[in-house]
């Protein structure tokens, strides 16, 4: 049971006292910009809705890698390097195959990560091309390894990638054993730029606090997957998609389902944010997206169900969603299984991790920031046999 709190304590000597950080700046960056009372998102200078009308996600890998857009040739050699890097080790695909078919995708996708760094080249770690290097080799194998655990707990034999095609069309083909279609191709690769990079979120200041302790960039990878795995992060899409097969499953009426839910006090996931103060630009974008889509693939109940919702979490509680409202509709028309949209998320997020890291490597400084004490002091010792 905890000790009564210290109340003796000189707050003058902690300006800056902020339950989870809230407010406080820790970093400063050139990936990302988010105003959330006007609710704008910009990569390195491009808004949001620029990116995701014409960029492809390997445009906006080099965006965040290198604070620019690339040109066509380089745009070019960054492809083929992605393609050339997708494949695994053998030890990282025995791993796969033995680890248990019922874990957690994101555990085996955090443990795969780290595996990879038994082949990493420590004394070439301060190199620039070198640092780049390795983003593209981690970012190439996120989705080799999502598709091969997911294929192998359902029984099949993994598919080799593609050393041809974008990122989110040979990731679709890894994971069904088919080539995608058009629209599934650019769909998938519209999530991967929304998901890419969104400032200083947990997984991110992870991320940059393991970097700045001089550590590789396997392991800060490594640790921002573990950062996104919570529900209060990446995980959320997870939980909007288990509410709507709920209501489906037990026949109720959405708008009672989630007044009953907020009754009970209950948390409805994919609504609120710690930046937004209206609705998250990549919501926006993904609710048109969810919407065609779910026509598409005959999923409309879905939708309608998201959308009334949606009505009911503003009318109840003035609240906006979150990336993850929509985003889960999507991937599940898509056919992805629920348990995969957190390491769909990781695998765009590797993006932004690894130019936070290039970032932070670059001008680095040790990440040490100071606790308010709020225990008792000089208490007497008393002997283990009279306590």
């Amino acid at each position: 049971m905890a000790e009564s709190l210290n109340t003796d304590i000189d707050l003058s000597q902690y300006p800056h006292i902020n339950k989870g950080l809230a407010g406080i700046v820790a970093f400063s960056s050139h990936k990302s910009y988010i105003d959330g009372e006007k609710g704008e998102l910009i990569y390195a200078g491009y808004d949001i809705d620029t990116l995701a009308e014409n960029a492809s996600f390997e445009e906006v890998c080099f965006l965040l890698w290198n604070d620019r857009l690339p040109n066509q040739q380089e745009l070019d050699e960054l492809n083929t390097k992605l393609q050339n890097n997708r494949k695994l080790p053998d030890a990282v695909i025995n791993y796969i195959k033995s680890t248990s078919q019922n874990a957690e995708p994101m555990a085996v996708l955090r443990t795969a990560v780290s595996m990879l760094g038994d082949f990493h080249e420590v004394e070439a770690d301060s190199n620039e091309e070198f640092r780049l290097n390795k983003a593209i080799n981690i970012t190439a194998k996120f989705p080799t390894i999502i598709a091969a655990f997911d294929r192998i707990r359902n029984g099949k034999d993994i598919i080799e990638p593609l050393d041809s095609k974008s990122t989110a069309y040979n990731f679709l083909y890894m994971l069904n054993g088919e080539e995608p279609g058009e629209q599934a191709k650019k769909t998938m690769d519209l999530c991967l730029i929304l998901h890419a990079e969104h400032g200083m979120n947990a997984s991110t200041f992870t991320n940059r606090a393991i970097c700045s302790t001089e550590s590789d960039m396997y392991s800060s990878v490594t640790g921002a997957i573990g950062a996104l795995k919570g529900p209060l992060h990446g995980g959320a899409n997870q939980q909007v998609m288990n509410m709507l097969l709920d209501i489906d499953e037990k026949g109720d009426d959405p708008v009672e389902y989630v007044k009953g839910r907020l009754e009970r006090k209950e948390k409805i996931m994919g609504f609120g944010h710690r930046v937004y103060k209206t609705m998250d630009p990549r919501a926006r974008i993904l609710r048109s997206m969810s919407e065609k889509l779910s026509k598409e693939t005959g999923h409309e109940t879905l939708y309608e169900w998201s959308e009334a919702i949606l009505k009911t979490m503003k009318d109840e509680k003035d609240i906006d969603p979150n990336v993850d409202f929509f985003s889960a509709t999507v991937y599940y028309s898509m056919g992805i299984k629920p348990d995969l949209f957190t390491c769909i998320f990781a695998m765009s997020r590797v993006s932004g991790w690894t130019g936070h890291y290039i970032e932070q490597a670059e001008n680095n400084r040790l990440v040490r920031p100071r606790a308010l004490y709020v225990g008792e002091k000089g208490k007497e010792w008393v002997p283990v046999e009279q306590r």
